[in-house]
């Protein structure tokens, strides 16, 4: 239970620009959010837009709400997260993620299968490098030096000197066996979905061996509206996305997610519609509950009354997504902090 439940402003893609949120993220800061956080697909990279945040803050921590696994190798990720995590004064949150086989293998080009083992090496890789560690790995994935090419290649230790060599690192998972893998060798997990109603229980034995203080910072779209059934409607309509084109037909990790929440048969409908083309069909397929159980939906007081939930389960960071007005940012800091 999270009592003392913290606040993220969950920034997302940068999709088409200018889409500076300098303002948003200047007046999450001054309320007293704890984070900020940035993503990536297969458009913007989270590091740059993060960075061009850091510059303009003080005092808010700065989360990749993920950096992808596959875009970029391990030493790769551990300069550009020391770099960041130094030039901000040790305000870095490193998220990691595998994302899926159409962007791994369809974009990057490079092997899906056996995600767990290569985040395992992948974490122990970046965690070496910022002790300045004299790197070799004989991961069956990242091996170090590298055993082709010239011989030529040597083990080598971080040029720099990281500001912290403990960056706190969180894990994107879905499946259990992800969620466990997040207890036992990161220090937080970042859920894509939560349902504030069903999660606890599906997730109670993966998160069973967390450690304590283990982050659970988790994405929540919150839409002010008087309107309840429109703000649910804004909702349904990323969830029908992410259900229906966001995976292929027989492997999409957030349809099973959605099927653990215990909807499953709404689920293949929804990716049935949406892979025939007729998104509004898919859209209205979405079980309002479900939106309305992993979102905060309505006017300021059904928020708050709803937001009791939250800080009741076991998300310790609600990373707020779809609010940039800074009196809504202030409302909602208000109704955490009291």
């Amino acid at each position: 239970m999270t009592a003392d439940l913290k606040l993220g402003l969950m920034l997302g893609y940068w999709t088409k620009g200018p889409d500076d949120q300098t303002e948003a993220v200047l007046a999450a800061e001054d309320v007293g959010f704890h984070s900020v956080w940035t993503a990536e697909a297969y458009g913007s990279d989270a590091f740059t837009t993060l960075s061009w945040y850091a510059a303009r803050t003080s005092r808010i921590k700065l989360g990749t709400g993920l950096v992808q696994l596959s875009a970029r190798t391990p030493a790769a990720t551990a300069m550009s997260a020391a770099t960041l995590d130094g030039l901000s004064g040790g305000r870095l949150l490193l998220g990691l993620g595998v994302s899926g086989p159409q962007v791994v293998e369809g974009w990057y080009g490079v092997p899906f299968p056996k995600p767990l083992a290569r985040t395992r090496d992948y974490v122990d890789i970046v965690r070496r490098i910022w002790k300045r560690e004299v790197i070799t790995s004989d991961s069956e994935h990242y091996p170090l030096p590298y055993p082709g090419g010239t011989g030529l290649g040597k083990p080598i230790k971080l040029l720099m000197h990281p500001v912290r060599e403990d960056i706190p690192i969180l894990l994107g998972a879905e499946g259990p066996k992800n969620v466990e893998l997040a207890t036992q060798i990161a220090d937080g997990w970042l859920p894509i979905f939560y349902h504030v109603e069903r999660g606890e229980e599906l997730y109670k034995e993966s998160l069973a061996g967390a450690p304590d203080g283990f982050e659970v910072a988790c994405p929540v779209t919150v839409v002010v509206n008087d309107d309840v059934a429109a703000a649910v409607e804004f909702v349904k309509w990323t969830l029908a996305f992410y259900i229906g084109g966001m995976g292929a037909e027989n492997l999409n990790f957030h349809l099973n997610v959605i099927g653990r929440f215990g909807f499953a048969e709404e689920a293949k409908v929804v990716q049935g519609h949406f892979m025939t083309g007729d998104r509004e069909a898919a859209m209205r397929a979405v079980p309002d509950e479900l939106a309305d159980g992993i979102a905060l939906c309505g006017p300021v007081d059904r928020i708050k009354e709803r937001l009791e939930m939250w800080r009741n389960s076991p998300v310790s960071t609600m990373l707020v997504g779809g609010v940039r007005n800074p009196d809504h940012l202030k409302a909602l800091a208000d109704m955490v902090h009291g």
